[in-house]
């Protein structure tokens, strides 16, 4: 695919994101869809009660719009033999990876964030309903992946390769599980998630690539495109927040995106700082309820989880959280390209 071609799909998804913000953040205004602040976050999050929600659909409309462009674009010029069996697998492939992102977004991101915006709700969707909806959804994407004759049981370690054979797939959902609630967890103060997702999405532009996997490098870095265009009304003081909206269908594509093309060990480097901040939240609750067993009261190893609050909470600023966390991502990220090289 010609670099021209990508760069350009990947501009038009920053612009859309980017111009797109000045009708949808006026109208989010309009009907009240506004953040509600919990009461245990830290104080100076007050200020940012009432903030506009789903964002996300900024870069949402910036990447699908650009990726469908660049790729019609790029058949037409001859990019790829449309006689060829492989060509109908990959577009296809790419198509169930886009709707998966964006399914996922709208039946779990929208659905919670309409539940804080309207009912002022600030917790959404109850665990048990974001739980169910998830699953049907993974298991859904991993039954077309499989229709479209991936049934390879194998899981990527980098230098080496293990069958799980049926376990395969369970193991599999719970991947995408997790690293797409990584990414929602990420999402918790300004620029922070879009920042390290330009990042990790432009680390699997050249990881697909070199892979050969060309559509689902377009996607990836229009991802990247429309993360940019957005930060311009997320960075702090941000004038709107992606939501759920967002963050799902930013965990959406960067879980699809590694698991079609075989990514596994190799996705959780690249998504390091999802990983560690999921993982943050996961060892405060089991060491919260391990001493609350034991000696009558919680105790917490961080001051808050996910583990940027207990950034902020040393006196952090929220830039040089977003600094250090996007560095902390492109270095992981280079060392995952050099291990493909």
């Amino acid at each position: 695919m010609p670099i021209w071609l990508t760069l350009g799909a990947a501009i038009l998804a920053a612009g859309i994101a980017g111009c797109g913000g000045l009708l949808l953040i006026p109208f989010l205004r309009k009907i009240h869809f506004g953040q509600t602040i919990l009461e245990e976050g830290p104080a100076w999050h007050k200020s940012k009660q009432g903030t506009p929600i789903m964002g996300g659909f900024l870069f949402i409309a910036g990447s699908l719009a650009a990726t469908a462009l660049g790729y019609g674009v790029w058949r037409l010029f001859g990019g790829a033999d449309p006689t060829a069996p492989e060509t109908s697998v990959s577009a296809l492939r790419l198509l169930t990876v886009m709707l998966f992102s964006l399914f996922y977004s709208l039946a779990v991101g929208f659905t919670d964030d309409y539940i804080k915006a309207v009912k002022k709700q600030n917790l959404g969707l109850n665990p048990k309903q974001k739980i169910v909806f998830q699953l049907v959804l993974s298991v859904a994407f991993l039954v077309i992946l499989y229709a479209l004759g991936d049934r390879e049981t194998t899981i990527d370690l980098i230098f080496v390769k293990l069958n799980f054979g049926i376990f395969y797939y369970p193991i599999m959902i719970l991947f995408l599980l997790y690293m797409i609630n990584a990414v929602n967890l990420t999402d918790g103060i300004d620029g922070l998630c879009g920042s390290v997702t330009v990042i990790s999405m432009l680390i699997l532009t050249v990881i697909c690539a070199i892979l050969g996997q060309l559509e689902l490098s377009l996607y990836a870095i229009t991802v990247a495109g429309g993360c940019i265009g957005f930060l311009i009304w997320n960075l702090h003081p941000a004038k709107c927040f992606m939501g759920d909206t967002g963050s799902m269908y930013l965990g959406g594509a960067f879980a699809a995106i590694g698991v079609a093309c075989r990514m596994h060990l190799l996705l959780a480097i690249v998504g390091i700082v999802y990983v560690l901040d999921a993982l943050s939240v996961v060892i405060q609750t089991l060491y919260f309820k391990y001493t609350r067993k034991k000696y009558g009261e919680g105790r917490r190893i961080f001051k808050m989880s996910p583990i940027h609050h207990h950034f902020e909470l040393c006196n952090w600023g929220e830039y040089k959280i977003v600094m250090v966390f996007s560095l902390v991502g492109m270095l992981a990220g280079i060392f995952a390209v050099c291990t493909q090289l």
